[in-house]
């Protein structure tokens, strides 16, 4: 009685085992390679459940998706002998799995080969360029030929290029310090001269300054004394006017005049002689007019 118990749980096994074997489901974002005996046959077609042959087909699943390459910083001579630093991306698509895996195989060998085309097209459409046309509206020409080039080497193997633009493109940290030296050097020197030029223009100024001034001390000195010849004109004009209306009033005034001038510079005694005309005045007083009046 077990043993046909035992036949049925061994044919229902084996069917079961011979479905997981046979069946097998493709993701969207994947597409399958049936290799059968080590040979390639195709592309397992669409996303769904699909059936292959157990123990002899096998399958190699590949990524469908948008994938990135990000090769390493290339150093690049262009046309004009200018070295510069150079930093590329890549965006590409597995298209055909049969061609990609009979070419590359594998996803690493895909890339190294891609790292490889990039830098050899990107090396021979820059070196045939100048340093201008990368900082004009020629870039986006130049990046167009390169994706050109890259995608059609590509498709050999499978593969379709979906992008290929320069992320970056510097001069060597080297290049760039001796440019920011010379920089650096060029406007201390123009700074040099800046401040050289500016003492300059202030010498010549402040020499002008100096000029004008004197010219003006001299021209208000000049008409200072002419100011002081005429007051002292018009004061001998009126001096003389005075000593015309009345000379002995006149006479006396001046005596009094000078003996306020050397009575105050001189010491507390004057010794003079009673005699003395310097003290006529003093002594008699005012002379008398003709008319009897002082």
């Amino acid at each position: 009685m077990k043993t046909p118990h035992l036949i049925i749980l061994a044919v229902f096994a084996a069917l079961l085992w011979l479905a997981s074997a046979s069946l097998y489901t493709v993701d969207e974002t994947q597409q399958a390679l049936v290799v059968r005996l080590g040979k390639p046959i195709g592309d397992a077609g669409p996303p769904g459940l699909k059936v292959k042959m157990p123990l002899i087909d096998t399958l190699i699943f590949y990524d469908a998706r948008l994938l990135p390459l990000f090769p390493p910083v290339d150093q690049i001579i262009l046309g004009d002998q200018k070295r510069i630093e150079v930093d590329t991306y890549t965006c590409y698509r597995i298209v055909d799995s049969l061609k990609f895996y009979q070419t590359v195989r594998t996803l690493e060998q895909a890339r190294a080969q891609l790292t490889q085309l990039v830098s050899s097209s990107v090396r021979r459409e820059l070196g045939r360029v100048p340093m201008r046309a990368m900082l004009s509206e020629d870039r986006t020409r130049i990046v167009d030929n390169i994706q050109t080039e890259v995608a059609e080497k590509a498709k050999p193997m499978g593969i379709d290029v979906i992008e290929v633009r320069i992320h970056r493109a510097d001069l060597p940290f080297e290049t760039s310090q001796a440019i920011y030296d010379r920089m650096k050097s060029e406007r201390d020197r123009e700074a040099k001269e800046l401040r050289a030029q500016g003492f300059e223009w202030a010498q010549q100024i402040q020499a002008k300054a100096d000029r004008e001034r004197t010219v003006l001390l001299s021209e208000a000195q000049r008409n200072s004394k002419i100011t002081r010849a005429e007051g002292d004109s018009e004061a001998a004009l009126i001096f003389a006017e005075a000593f015309g209306k009345d000379p002995q009033f006149y006479k006396f005034y001046r005596s009094l005049q000078t003996y306020r001038q050397a009575l105050a510079d001189s010491g507390p005694t004057l010794v003079l002689s009673p005699n003395a005309a310097f003290l006529r005045d003093l002594t008699n007083g005012p002379g008398m007019t003709g008319n009897g009046k002082p």
